[in-house]
């Protein structure tokens, strides 16, 4: 990871100052790293010690802060890792701009490899993000929403880059397609569970620790796992409240729908569905060869559903 943040850091350079300065703000403020950390495991896991490794670590890393730029932008929000977000101390205009120059930055390092199925699964990876972002937009304000709905989303949104991370490092590897296909679907079930866990902690987590503002789903008016399992397992009256809330963006009940998610065992149903796919990512990760890093991968997957940030 010292050597992907290292590449990060060589290729923000700019000739525009604005552009580092932005980049720098969003990427400092830290992160997990999980999808560099996935490739970099993978790989590893493989017996893969190019350096590319490193590299494409920090594309995938650059295309995430790319997102996170755009999203904050799109859902105008005001906090992200503890910190005012990047739209808050530069505008929106800098936020999208600089976002526009990850993603072509990005680009500009996939040549490194050298080969295009490289090129293919990050494009395809960038596009379908895109896609999830737009279909998660028109399904603001929908209360009607059900789970496949729901994961559909967040499976092109959040999940396409797990996956697109844990392959890329089958590739390097030049592992053969079935355990290639194994690495994809741990980095698929991975990326699921996080965004899952993501949810649950937005009706149960603490803002100090999580780093971002509680209830700011409800606000952008989008119906989560638990808002959706609470009005399945609700009163009418139950459902009638989040209905209203998710289809008028309003936090004014935000006490009263986390009390009826909790009542209503909705916590713990989404919570089970995240341990389904963590599950699911465990089983692909015992498909590697047996080794500390593919161990690794296996202890990665069952300690997310224990995180709180």
């Amino acid at each position: 990871m010292n050597e992907v943040d290292a590449v990060i850091a060589r290729r923000l350079d700019s000739g525009v100052p604005l552009v580092a300065q932005v980049s720098r703000y969003i990427i400092s403020a830290g992160g997990k790293r999980l999808r560099p950390a996935l490739l970099l495991l993978i790989s590893a896991a493989l017996g893969c010690r190019s350096d590319q490794r490193f590299n494409l670590a920090a594309v995938v890393e650059f295309i995430h802060t790319a997102t996170l730029l755009h999203d904050d932008v799109v859902d105008e929000s005001t906090l992200r890792r503890g910190r005012a977000t990047a739209n808050e101390s530069f505008g929106n205009p800098a936020s999208v701009l600089v976002g526009d120059f990850l993603y072509s930055r990005a680009f500009q390092m996939m040549l490194d490899a050298g080969d295009m199925r490289v090129m293919a699964i990050l494009a395809d990876a960038t596009n379908v993000i895109a896609e999830g972002e737009v279909l998660q937009l028109m399904n603001m304000h929908d209360a009607s929403l059900d789970e496949a709905g729901y994961l559909r989303v967040i499976r092109s949104k959040t999940a396409k880059l797990f996956e697109a991370s844990a392959r890329l490092g089958a590739v390097l590897a030049k592992a053969p397609p079935a355990l290639e296909e194994a690495c994809a679907g741990y980095g698929q079930a991975m990326g699921t569970a996080f965004q899952v866990i993501d949810d649950v902690l937005d009706y149960d987590g603490d803002a100090h620790e999580m780093g971002k503002n509680l209830g700011d789903d409800l606000r952008e008016g989008k119906a989560t796992l638990p808002l959706i399992a609470a009005m399945e397992r609700g009163t009418a009256q139950q459902r009638d409240t989040i209905r209203t809330a998710i289809e008028n963006g309003a936090v004014d009940q935000l006490d009263a729908i986390v009390s009826i998610v909790r009542e209503t065992g909705a916590l713990e149903v989404t919570r089970a569905a995240a341990a389904a796919e963590a599950q699911r990512a465990i089983d692909c990760a015992r498909q590697l060869p047996v080794n500390s890093y593919a161990e690794g991968l296996v202890q990665l997957a069952a300690q997310l559903l224990q995180r709180r940030n």
